[in-house]
Formats: C-alpha cells, sequence, structure tokens
C-alpha cells in the first residue's frame, strides 16, 4: 500500500474511533467537556484549512482510484473476451484481478473515508444539539417553568367541553337540514 493510503487509512480509524467515542452512552457531565476538547482543534482557522486540503486530496485519490477500477475492469472484460491484450505484454488474468483488487481496495477506503467525514459532522452537531436541549430543559426544570406546563385549568377543560357541546348541536341541526333538504329535492 502506498503510502499516501496509508495515510488516508490511519485517518479512517481516527474517524471511526472519534464516531465511536461520540455514539457512546456516556453520562452529560463527562460528555460535555470530552466534545468541548475534541472540538478546540476545529475551531483555529488554519486547522480547518488544512483538514479541507486533506479531504480535497482524498477526494481527487478517490476518483482517480474509480478511473484507475474502471480501466482495470475494462482491461479484465478485453482479456476473457479474447483479445488479449494482456499476453503481448506478459500479464496474466491473475495479474489484472490483483490490480484490480487493489484499485477496488483503495476507492472504498477513500469513499469510506469521505462518506464517514459527512456522518461524523453530522452527529457531532446533532450531539451538540441534544445536550443543548438537555440543558434547556434541565434549566426549565430548575425554574418551575416545566411543571406550570403540567397543570391543567379546569376552567379552560370546563369552556372547551362547553364549545364542544355547543358545535356537536350545531352539527345536528346541519345534519337535519341537509336530511330536510335531500327529501325535498327527491320529491322534486
Amino acid at each position: 500500500m502506498a503510502l499516501y493510503y496509508g495515510l488516508v487509512f490511519t485517518l479512517l480509524m481516527l474517524e471511526m474511533l472519534a464516531f465511536a467515542v461520540i455514539s457512546l452512552p456516556i453520562p452529560t457531565k463527562f460528555r460535555k467537556p470530552l466534545l468541548k476538547t475534541l472540538s478546540i482543534p476545529f475551531h483555529s482557522h488554519q486547522f480547518k484549512i488544512v483538514l479541507k486540503c486533506i479531504f480535497g486530496f482524498i477526494l481527487v485519490l478517490f476518483i482517480d482510484s474509480l478511473n484507475r477500477m474502471n480501466k482495470v475492469n475494462s482491461e479484465l472484460v478485453e482479456y476473457t473476451e479474447g483479445k488479449i491484450p494482456g499476453l503481448s505484454s506478459g500479464e496474466s488474468r491473475s495479474e489484472i484481478q490483483s490490480r484490480r483488487f487493489y484499485a477496488q481496495r483503495n476507492t472504498y477506503l477513500c469513499g469510506f473515508t469521505l462518506f464517514l467525514t459527512a456522518v461524523l459532522n453530522r452527529t457531532y452537531s446533532l450531539v451538540f444539539e441534544l445536550l443543548a436541549v438537555k440543558e434547556q430543559i434541565k434549566a426549565s426544570v430548575n425554574d418551575g417553568k416545566l411543571n406550570d406546563l403540567d397543570t391543567v385549568d379546569e376552567k379552560d377543560v370546563i369552556a372547551l367541553k362547553n364549545k364542544i357541546e355547543e358545535q356537536d348541536e350545531l352539527i345536528a341541526t346541519l345534519k337535519g337540514q341537509a336530511e330536510g333538504l335531500s327529501t325535498d329535492y327527491e320529491k322534486i
């Protein structure tokens, strides 16, 4: 494996480790400091630029490995169809298949790295939103605002029941009128 694919693999392993740490069910009092510690480098402008360059290079490697995989697949198809361009250069079918394997490996490696980057970014933001909502709920409970929402005003309930009864009566009279109109229409 080339050095750059080794570095891509290392980055993939680091992303998997970060995703595991973010996804673990850790209590909130430990999770928030851990996430803030993990996010410290991402606040630096230089770090963001370097990270974008790295993922740009990985995208270029992904596109290159896709092209290489398509080229090797077409060579393999030509070899199996009998055109046999590989025999002139001394290549056998196993050599073409090994190159195909390496091209597919590199494609999957770069693709998974790019995909996990997007997933990790979204998961990180969702976890931070979840922590913020938990803090808001905790603050509401401490302020007593949440308990006020749980109490029901009996006067409002009685007024709403009266409105429902009035609407039911209105519906019943409208149904009666509709039946009368339909019988009159049928007589005509």
